[in-house]
Protein backbone atom coordinates (compact mmCIF):
# COMPACT_ATOMS: atom_id res chain seq x y z
CA UNK A 1 0.00 0.00 0.00
CA UNK A 2 1.34 3.57 -0.67
CA UNK A 3 1.65 6.69 1.42
CA UNK A 4 0.58 10.17 0.39
CA UNK A 5 2.01 13.34 2.68
CA UNK A 6 -0.08 16.52 2.88
CA UNK A 7 1.39 19.87 2.92
CA UNK A 8 -1.20 22.69 4.00
CA UNK A 9 0.14 26.37 3.43
CA UNK A 10 -1.12 29.43 4.74
CA UNK A 11 -4.40 30.30 6.42
CA UNK A 12 -6.89 28.62 3.38
CA UNK A 13 -4.33 25.72 3.17
CA UNK A 14 -4.68 25.35 6.98
CA UNK A 15 -8.39 25.75 7.03
CA UNK A 16 -8.88 23.43 4.09
CA UNK A 17 -6.74 20.72 5.49
CA UNK A 18 -8.20 21.17 9.16
CA UNK A 19 -11.83 19.83 7.28
CA UNK A 20 -10.18 17.33 5.07
CA UNK A 21 -8.28 15.17 8.38
CA UNK A 22 -11.22 15.65 10.24
CA UNK A 23 -13.80 14.28 7.50
CA UNK A 24 -10.76 11.71 6.84
CA UNK A 25 -11.15 10.26 10.37
CA UNK A 26 -14.75 10.09 10.53
CA UNK A 27 -14.82 8.20 7.11
CA UNK A 28 -12.28 5.29 8.49
CA UNK A 29 -14.13 5.59 11.90
CA UNK A 30 -17.49 3.97 9.54
CA UNK A 31 -15.77 1.74 7.98
CA UNK A 32 -12.95 0.56 10.79
CA UNK A 33 -14.96 -0.62 13.81
CA UNK A 34 -12.80 -2.79 15.05
CA UNK A 35 -10.33 0.01 15.79
CA UNK A 36 -7.14 -1.93 13.66
CA UNK A 37 -4.81 -0.16 12.18
CA UNK A 38 -4.60 -1.30 8.56
CA UNK A 39 -3.29 -0.11 5.20
CA UNK A 40 -6.29 2.07 4.55
CA UNK A 41 -5.15 3.95 7.64
CA UNK A 42 -1.38 4.07 6.84
CA UNK A 43 -2.38 6.14 3.54
CA UNK A 44 -2.70 8.99 5.27
CA UNK A 45 -2.00 8.04 8.82
CA UNK A 46 1.10 7.03 11.16
CA UNK A 47 0.04 4.54 13.97
CA UNK A 48 2.31 5.79 17.18
CA UNK A 49 3.45 4.39 20.24
CA UNK A 50 3.17 7.69 22.40
CA UNK A 51 4.56 5.24 25.53
CA UNK A 52 7.87 5.97 24.41
CA UNK A 53 9.73 9.10 25.35
CA UNK A 54 10.18 11.61 22.29
CA UNK A 55 9.07 10.89 18.83
CA UNK A 56 7.62 7.17 19.54
CA UNK A 57 8.21 4.05 16.91
CA UNK A 58 5.58 3.14 14.69
CA UNK A 59 3.52 0.09 14.91
CA UNK A 60 2.48 -1.54 11.74
CA UNK A 61 -0.22 -4.04 12.93
CA UNK A 62 -2.90 -4.30 15.80
CA UNK A 63 -4.87 -2.26 17.43
CA UNK A 64 -4.99 1.75 16.40
CA UNK A 65 -2.65 3.38 19.10
CA UNK A 66 -2.02 6.93 18.43
CA UNK A 67 -2.49 8.20 14.81
CA UNK A 68 -0.60 11.04 13.74
CA UNK A 69 -0.98 12.62 10.50
CA UNK A 70 1.07 12.28 7.66
CA UNK A 71 0.91 16.08 6.95
CA UNK A 72 2.91 19.39 7.39
CA UNK A 73 1.19 22.50 8.50
CA UNK A 74 3.06 26.16 7.11
CA UNK A 75 1.62 29.57 8.01
CA UNK A 76 3.38 32.72 8.55
CA UNK A 77 0.89 33.81 10.94
CA UNK A 78 0.47 31.33 13.82
CA UNK A 79 -3.50 32.14 14.33
CA UNK A 80 -5.02 29.48 12.28
CA UNK A 81 -2.62 26.31 13.07
CA UNK A 82 -3.05 27.27 17.12
CA UNK A 83 -6.60 27.18 17.01
CA UNK A 84 -6.50 23.45 14.99
CA UNK A 85 -3.59 22.74 18.17
CA UNK A 86 -6.60 23.80 20.59
CA UNK A 87 -9.21 21.82 18.76
CA UNK A 88 -10.50 18.45 18.71
CA UNK A 89 -7.61 17.60 16.47
CA UNK A 90 -4.96 18.64 18.32
CA UNK A 91 -3.89 15.27 18.91
CA UNK A 92 -3.47 14.05 15.29
CA UNK A 93 -0.50 16.44 14.90
CA UNK A 94 2.44 17.22 17.15
CA UNK A 95 5.01 20.18 17.08
CA UNK A 96 7.60 18.62 14.88
CA UNK A 97 4.70 18.76 12.01
CA UNK A 98 3.83 23.01 12.46
CA UNK A 99 6.17 25.70 10.91
CA UNK A 100 4.37 29.04 11.44
CA UNK A 101 5.71 32.68 11.97
CA UNK A 102 3.82 35.61 13.50
CA UNK A 103 3.75 38.03 11.18
CA UNK A 104 2.53 36.95 8.28
CA UNK A 105 3.48 37.46 4.53
CA UNK A 106 1.09 40.69 3.86
CA UNK A 107 -0.72 39.61 1.37
CA UNK A 108 2.48 39.65 -0.76
CA UNK A 109 3.66 36.94 -2.88
CA UNK A 110 7.36 37.63 -3.11
CA UNK A 111 7.50 38.00 0.81
CA UNK A 112 6.00 34.63 1.28
CA UNK A 113 8.77 33.11 -1.31
CA UNK A 114 11.28 35.30 -1.39
CA UNK A 115 11.77 36.25 2.10
CA UNK A 116 10.28 33.28 3.83
CA UNK A 117 11.01 30.94 1.43
CA UNK A 118 14.52 31.66 2.17
CA UNK A 119 14.38 31.78 5.92
CA UNK A 120 12.79 28.42 6.49
CA UNK A 121 14.19 26.75 3.66
CA UNK A 122 16.52 24.21 5.66
CA UNK A 123 13.58 23.74 8.21
CA UNK A 124 11.19 22.57 5.30
CA UNK A 125 13.01 20.06 4.00
CA UNK A 126 14.16 18.88 7.20
CA UNK A 127 10.28 18.00 8.23
CA UNK A 128 9.46 17.02 4.91
CA UNK A 129 12.45 14.14 4.81
CA UNK A 130 11.47 13.59 8.28
CA UNK A 131 7.80 12.47 7.14
CA UNK A 132 8.77 11.04 3.65
CA UNK A 133 11.28 8.62 6.11
CA UNK A 134 8.08 7.55 8.17
CA UNK A 135 6.70 6.26 4.48
CA UNK A 136 7.04 2.97 3.17
CA UNK A 137 6.21 3.61 -0.54
CA UNK A 138 5.79 7.53 -0.69
CA UNK A 139 3.93 7.88 -4.04
CA UNK A 140 1.99 11.18 -3.40
CA UNK A 141 2.37 14.96 -1.74
CA UNK A 142 -1.11 16.85 -1.79
CA UNK A 143 -0.39 20.53 -1.58
CA UNK A 144 -3.63 22.81 -0.48
CA UNK A 145 -3.29 26.25 -0.41
CA UNK A 146 -4.70 29.71 -2.11
CA UNK A 147 -3.83 31.82 -4.92
CA UNK A 148 -4.51 35.37 -3.56
CA UNK A 149 -2.87 36.04 -0.37
CA UNK A 150 1.20 36.03 0.38
CA UNK A 151 1.95 32.75 2.06
CA UNK A 152 -0.43 30.23 0.20
CA UNK A 153 0.74 31.40 -3.39
CA UNK A 154 4.51 32.50 -2.19
CA UNK A 155 5.68 29.88 0.03
CA UNK A 156 2.98 27.63 -1.14
CA UNK A 157 4.51 27.42 -4.57
CA UNK A 158 8.18 27.63 -2.84
CA UNK A 159 7.38 24.32 -1.51
CA UNK A 160 6.46 22.81 -4.88
CA UNK A 161 9.58 23.67 -6.41
CA UNK A 162 11.23 22.49 -3.50
CA UNK A 163 9.72 18.95 -3.43
CA UNK A 164 10.23 19.01 -7.36
CA UNK A 165 14.40 19.35 -6.30
CA UNK A 166 13.69 16.94 -3.20
CA UNK A 167 12.04 13.99 -3.84
CA UNK A 168 11.45 14.24 -8.17
CA UNK A 169 10.30 10.61 -8.40
CA UNK A 170 6.53 11.73 -6.23
CA UNK A 171 3.78 12.95 -7.90
CA UNK A 172 3.06 16.26 -6.86
CA UNK A 173 -0.97 17.19 -6.85
CA UNK A 174 -1.61 20.60 -5.54
CA UNK A 175 -4.98 22.11 -4.67
CA UNK A 176 -5.33 25.93 -5.41
CA UNK A 177 -8.31 27.79 -4.11
CA UNK A 178 -8.47 30.79 -6.90
CA UNK A 179 -9.87 34.21 -5.63
CA UNK A 180 -13.10 35.80 -7.12
CA UNK A 181 -13.35 39.09 -8.44
CA UNK A 182 -14.73 41.01 -5.65
CA UNK A 183 -11.34 39.64 -3.24
CA UNK A 184 -11.06 41.84 -0.53
CA UNK A 185 -7.23 41.23 -1.50
CA UNK A 186 -6.36 44.22 -3.74
CA UNK A 187 -2.97 42.46 -4.51
CA UNK A 188 -4.70 38.79 -5.76
CA UNK A 189 -3.89 39.53 -8.95
CA UNK A 190 -0.52 39.36 -8.92
CA UNK A 191 0.10 36.65 -6.34
CA UNK A 192 -1.83 34.44 -8.57
CA UNK A 193 0.21 35.08 -11.76
CA UNK A 194 3.31 35.32 -9.93
CA UNK A 195 2.24 31.64 -8.39
CA UNK A 196 0.79 30.36 -11.88
CA UNK A 197 4.23 30.56 -13.23
CA UNK A 198 5.40 28.08 -10.64
CA UNK A 199 2.20 25.98 -10.89
CA UNK A 200 2.81 25.80 -14.90
CA UNK A 201 6.61 24.37 -14.39
CA UNK A 202 6.52 22.20 -11.44
CA UNK A 203 2.81 20.92 -10.64
CA UNK A 204 2.19 17.42 -12.26
CA UNK A 205 -1.34 17.87 -11.58
CA UNK A 206 -3.44 20.90 -10.49
CA UNK A 207 -7.09 20.81 -9.32
CA UNK A 208 -8.31 24.70 -9.64
CA UNK A 209 -11.06 25.89 -7.42
CA UNK A 210 -12.93 28.99 -7.66
CA UNK A 211 -14.09 30.49 -4.40
CA UNK A 212 -17.10 31.84 -5.98
CA UNK A 213 -18.30 28.30 -6.92
CA UNK A 214 -18.22 27.31 -3.43
CA UNK A 215 -20.40 29.63 -2.48
CA UNK A 216 -22.81 29.28 -5.48
CA UNK A 217 -22.97 25.71 -4.43
CA UNK A 218 -23.93 26.14 -0.82
CA UNK A 219 -25.93 28.94 -1.56
CA UNK A 220 -28.21 26.35 -3.74
CA UNK A 221 -27.65 23.79 -1.36
CA UNK A 222 -28.64 25.95 1.30
CA UNK A 223 -31.74 26.99 -0.80
CA UNK A 224 -33.37 24.16 -2.00
CA UNK A 225 -33.31 22.90 1.16
CA UNK A 226 -35.19 25.80 2.75
CA UNK A 227 -37.62 26.21 0.03
CA UNK A 228 -38.66 22.82 1.16
CA UNK A 229 -38.22 21.45 -2.71
CA UNK A 230 -36.80 18.46 -1.44
CA UNK A 231 -39.33 17.81 1.60
CA UNK A 232 -37.94 16.11 4.26
CA UNK A 233 -36.16 13.51 1.81
CA UNK A 234 -32.95 14.92 2.52
CA UNK A 235 -31.28 12.22 4.92
CA UNK A 236 -29.72 14.41 8.19
CA UNK A 237 -26.00 15.10 8.01
CA UNK A 238 -25.69 13.77 4.23
CA UNK A 239 -24.61 17.60 2.72
CA UNK A 240 -21.44 17.60 1.08
CA UNK A 241 -21.20 20.98 3.15
CA UNK A 242 -21.75 19.33 6.45
CA UNK A 243 -19.90 19.09 9.22
CA UNK A 244 -22.00 17.32 11.44
CA UNK A 245 -20.90 13.74 12.95
CA UNK A 246 -17.41 14.86 13.14
CA UNK A 247 -14.97 15.74 15.79
CA UNK A 248 -15.93 19.44 15.79
CA UNK A 249 -18.18 20.68 18.65
CA UNK A 250 -17.72 24.59 18.28
CA UNK A 251 -19.71 26.38 16.04
CA UNK A 252 -19.40 26.38 12.47
CA UNK A 253 -17.61 29.15 10.50
CA UNK A 254 -18.45 30.56 7.36
CA UNK A 255 -16.31 28.83 5.47
CA UNK A 256 -17.00 25.80 6.82
CA UNK A 257 -19.38 24.51 4.87
CA UNK A 258 -16.83 25.82 1.32
CA UNK A 259 -13.71 24.19 3.15
CA UNK A 260 -15.92 20.52 3.07
CA UNK A 261 -16.71 20.48 -0.36
CA UNK A 262 -12.87 20.67 -1.02
CA UNK A 263 -12.22 18.21 1.86
CA UNK A 264 -14.63 15.73 0.24
CA UNK A 265 -13.21 16.67 -3.06
CA UNK A 266 -9.68 15.34 -1.70
CA UNK A 267 -11.43 12.38 0.11
CA UNK A 268 -12.40 10.77 -3.29
CA UNK A 269 -9.67 11.51 -4.89
CA UNK A 270 -8.15 9.40 -2.51
CA UNK A 271 -10.93 6.60 -2.12
CA UNK A 272 -8.95 3.91 -4.66
CA UNK A 273 -6.15 4.27 -2.97
CA UNK A 274 -7.42 3.70 0.39
CA UNK A 275 -10.18 1.25 0.09
CA UNK A 276 -10.23 -1.90 -2.18
CA UNK A 277 -12.90 -2.08 -4.93
CA UNK A 278 -13.85 -3.80 -8.59
CA UNK A 279 -11.87 -0.97 -10.57
CA UNK A 280 -9.28 1.10 -8.60
CA UNK A 281 -7.33 3.68 -9.91
CA UNK A 282 -4.03 4.87 -8.43
CA UNK A 283 -2.92 8.38 -7.91
CA UNK A 284 -0.30 7.87 -10.96
CA UNK A 285 -3.06 6.87 -13.05
CA UNK A 286 -4.83 10.53 -12.77
CA UNK A 287 -1.73 11.97 -14.18
CA UNK A 288 -0.96 9.29 -16.74
CA UNK A 289 -3.97 9.55 -18.45
CA UNK A 290 -5.23 12.77 -17.92
CA UNK A 291 -1.91 14.90 -19.14
CA UNK A 292 -1.58 14.90 -22.38
CA UNK A 293 1.17 17.82 -22.79
CA UNK A 294 2.75 19.00 -19.60
CA UNK A 295 1.78 22.20 -18.94
CA UNK A 296 -1.89 21.02 -19.81
CA UNK A 297 -2.14 19.60 -16.15
CA UNK A 298 -5.38 21.65 -15.17
CA UNK A 299 -8.24 19.29 -13.91
CA UNK A 300 -11.94 20.87 -13.52
CA UNK A 301 -13.58 18.98 -11.08
CA UNK A 302 -17.40 18.50 -9.99
CA UNK A 303 -18.74 16.57 -7.54
CA UNK A 304 -21.88 14.49 -6.68
CA UNK A 305 -24.59 14.28 -4.90
CA UNK A 306 -24.41 17.51 -3.06
CA UNK A 307 -26.53 16.30 -0.67
CA UNK A 308 -28.72 12.33 -0.49
CA UNK A 309 -31.99 11.26 -0.41
CA UNK A 310 -33.11 9.14 2.07
CA UNK A 311 -34.41 6.26 0.03
CA UNK A 312 -31.34 4.09 0.35
CA UNK A 313 -32.52 2.18 -3.21
CA UNK A 314 -31.13 3.60 -6.25
CA UNK A 315 -33.26 3.83 -8.63
CA UNK A 316 -31.08 3.56 -12.50
CA UNK A 317 -32.74 7.07 -12.92
CA UNK A 318 -31.07 8.45 -10.31
CA UNK A 319 -28.01 6.82 -10.79
CA UNK A 320 -28.06 8.28 -14.50
CA UNK A 321 -28.92 11.87 -13.11
CA UNK A 322 -26.04 11.96 -10.76
CA UNK A 323 -23.87 11.07 -14.50
CA UNK A 324 -25.42 13.65 -15.71
CA UNK A 325 -25.30 16.03 -12.88
CA UNK A 326 -21.26 15.61 -12.63
CA UNK A 327 -21.16 17.09 -16.18
CA UNK A 328 -23.55 20.23 -15.55
CA UNK A 329 -21.85 23.20 -15.08
CA UNK A 330 -24.03 23.84 -11.95
CA UNK A 331 -21.24 21.33 -9.75
CA UNK A 332 -18.16 22.37 -11.07
CA UNK A 333 -15.92 23.87 -8.64
CA UNK A 334 -14.87 26.57 -10.96
CA UNK A 335 -17.09 28.95 -12.84
CA UNK A 336 -17.34 26.65 -16.54
CA UNK A 337 -19.30 24.37 -18.64
CA UNK A 338 -17.57 21.70 -19.49
CA UNK A 339 -19.73 20.28 -21.84
CA UNK A 340 -19.64 23.44 -24.52
CA UNK A 341 -15.76 23.04 -24.51
CA UNK A 342 -13.09 20.42 -25.42
CA UNK A 343 -12.17 17.18 -23.42
CA UNK A 344 -8.29 16.36 -23.60
CA UNK A 345 -9.43 13.30 -21.30
CA UNK A 346 -12.11 12.25 -18.25
CA UNK A 347 -11.84 10.15 -14.82
CA UNK A 348 -14.90 9.30 -13.32
CA UNK A 349 -14.17 8.23 -9.52
CA UNK A 350 -17.36 6.37 -8.27
CA UNK A 351 -17.63 5.24 -5.14
CA UNK A 352 -19.97 3.05 -3.33
CA UNK A 353 -22.82 0.17 -4.72
CA UNK A 354 -22.26 1.31 -8.57
CA UNK A 355 -21.66 -2.26 -10.85
CA UNK A 356 -19.39 -1.43 -13.75
CA UNK A 357 -22.75 -2.17 -16.18
CA UNK A 358 -23.58 1.41 -14.77
CA UNK A 359 -20.91 2.88 -15.52
CA UNK A 360 -20.03 2.10 -18.78
CA UNK A 361 -24.11 2.86 -19.65
CA UNK A 362 -23.69 6.13 -18.55
CA UNK A 363 -20.79 6.93 -20.39
CA UNK A 364 -22.27 5.77 -23.41
CA UNK A 365 -25.29 7.58 -22.88
CA UNK A 366 -23.42 10.89 -22.19
CA UNK A 367 -20.47 10.39 -25.02
CA UNK A 368 -22.04 12.27 -28.06
CA UNK A 369 -23.29 15.06 -26.05
CA UNK A 370 -19.78 15.98 -25.07
CA UNK A 371 -16.79 17.04 -27.17
CA UNK A 372 -13.38 15.01 -27.09
CA UNK A 373 -9.95 16.03 -29.02
CA UNK A 374 -9.93 13.84 -32.34
CA UNK A 375 -7.18 12.25 -31.44
CA UNK A 376 -8.46 10.91 -28.02
CA UNK A 377 -11.77 10.32 -28.48
CA UNK A 378 -11.81 7.17 -25.77
CA UNK A 379 -10.40 9.52 -23.53
CA UNK A 380 -12.07 8.10 -20.31
CA UNK A 381 -10.57 6.64 -17.07
CA UNK A 382 -12.67 5.26 -14.31
CA UNK A 383 -12.64 4.00 -10.95
CA UNK A 384 -14.85 2.07 -8.60
CA UNK A 385 -14.55 2.11 -5.13
CA UNK A 386 -16.97 0.05 -2.63
CA UNK A 387 -16.72 2.29 0.30
CA UNK A 388 -19.20 5.30 -0.23
CA UNK A 389 -18.65 8.53 1.65
CA UNK A 390 -20.23 8.85 4.83
CA UNK A 391 -23.89 9.33 4.93
CA UNK A 392 -24.02 8.44 1.47
CA UNK A 393 -24.51 5.44 -0.83
CA UNK A 394 -22.93 6.42 -3.55
CA UNK A 395 -21.36 9.48 -5.04
CA UNK A 396 -19.51 10.62 -8.29
CA UNK A 397 -15.84 12.48 -8.46
CA UNK A 398 -15.50 13.59 -12.42
CA UNK A 399 -11.97 15.57 -13.26
CA UNK A 400 -11.60 16.41 -16.47
CA UNK A 401 -8.93 17.77 -18.41
CA UNK A 402 -11.01 20.28 -20.70
CA UNK A 403 -10.58 23.76 -22.66
CA UNK A 404 -13.68 25.29 -20.39
CA UNK A 405 -10.76 26.06 -17.32
CA UNK A 406 -9.48 28.64 -20.18
CA UNK A 407 -11.81 31.93 -19.24
CA UNK A 408 -10.79 31.13 -15.34
CA UNK A 409 -6.90 32.16 -16.62
CA UNK A 410 -8.02 35.38 -19.03
CA UNK A 411 -10.22 37.14 -16.29
CA UNK A 412 -7.24 36.58 -13.87
CA UNK A 413 -5.15 37.81 -16.64
CA UNK A 414 -7.27 40.69 -17.17
CA UNK A 415 -7.51 41.49 -13.37
CA UNK A 416 -3.96 41.02 -13.67
CA UNK A 417 -2.87 43.73 -16.56
CA UNK A 418 -5.52 46.45 -14.87
CA UNK A 419 -2.93 46.89 -11.75
CA UNK A 420 0.05 46.13 -13.93
CA UNK A 421 -0.67 48.32 -16.52
CA UNK A 422 -0.51 51.21 -13.98
CA UNK A 423 2.14 49.75 -12.01
CA UNK A 424 -0.28 50.21 -8.69
CA UNK A 425 1.01 48.62 -5.31
CA UNK A 426 4.54 46.81 -7.78
CA UNK A 427 6.74 48.79 -5.41
CA UNK A 428 5.46 46.75 -2.45
CA UNK A 429 6.84 43.49 -3.93
CA UNK A 430 10.53 44.92 -5.54
CA UNK A 431 11.41 46.00 -2.33
CA UNK A 432 11.83 42.46 -1.79
CA UNK A 433 15.22 40.97 -2.48
CA UNK A 434 15.60 38.85 -5.31
CA UNK A 435 12.04 40.20 -6.76
CA UNK A 436 12.67 42.23 -9.95
CA UNK A 437 10.00 43.61 -12.54
CA UNK A 438 10.98 40.50 -14.95
CA UNK A 439 9.49 38.08 -12.53
CA UNK A 440 6.56 40.07 -13.38
CA UNK A 441 7.01 40.02 -17.30
CA UNK A 442 8.14 35.97 -16.91
CA UNK A 443 4.72 35.45 -15.20
CA UNK A 444 1.97 37.19 -17.45
CA UNK A 445 4.26 35.52 -20.56
CA UNK A 446 3.84 31.77 -18.87
CA UNK A 447 0.19 32.64 -18.36
CA UNK A 448 -0.33 33.60 -22.32
CA UNK A 449 1.35 31.14 -23.21
CA UNK A 450 -1.00 28.76 -21.73
CA UNK A 451 -4.01 30.48 -22.51
CA UNK A 452 -2.66 30.62 -26.17
CA UNK A 453 -2.15 26.37 -26.03
CA UNK A 454 -5.64 26.27 -25.47
CA UNK A 455 -6.77 28.72 -27.93
CA UNK A 456 -5.26 26.23 -30.14
CA UNK A 457 -7.26 23.11 -28.87
CA UNK A 458 -10.34 24.79 -29.04
CA UNK A 459 -9.48 26.23 -32.94
CA UNK A 460 -9.30 22.51 -33.66
CA UNK A 461 -12.77 21.95 -32.15
CA UNK A 462 -13.99 23.92 -34.32
CA UNK A 463 -12.86 21.99 -37.81
CA UNK A 464 -9.62 24.62 -37.90
CA UNK A 465 -6.92 21.32 -37.49
CA UNK A 466 -3.98 22.88 -36.29
CA UNK A 467 -0.54 20.48 -35.90
CA UNK A 468 1.14 20.94 -33.01
CA UNK A 469 4.39 22.38 -33.07
CA UNK A 470 7.06 19.82 -33.59
CA UNK A 471 10.36 19.14 -32.26
CA UNK A 472 12.76 20.68 -34.11
CA UNK A 473 16.00 18.54 -35.08
CA UNK A 474 18.84 20.28 -36.40
CA UNK A 475 20.75 18.14 -38.69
Amino acid sequence: MTQSVVVQVGQCGNQVGCRFWDLALREHAAVNKKGIYDEALSSFFRNVDTRSAGDGPDIYKGKICSLKARALLIDMEEGVVNEILQGPLRDVFDSKQLITDVSGSGNNWAVGCKVYGCQYRENIVEKLRKTAEHCDCLQCFFIIHSMGGGTGSGLGTFVLNLLEDEFPEVYRFVTSVYPSGEDDVITSPYNSVLAMKELNEHADCVLPIENESLFDIVNKIHQMINSGKLGSTVKPNSLVTSSAGTAKTVQEKPFDAMNNIVANLLLNLTSSARFEGSLNMDLNEISMNLVPFPRLHYLVSSLTPLYTLADVNIPSRRLDQMFSDAFSRDHQLIRADPKHSLYLACALLVRGNVQVSDLRRNIERLKPSLHFISWNQEGWKTSLCSVPPVGHSHSLLALANNTCVKPTFMELKDRFMKLYKKKAHLHHYLQVDGMEQGCFSEAISSLSDLIEEYNELDASKGGLRTDPSRLKIAV
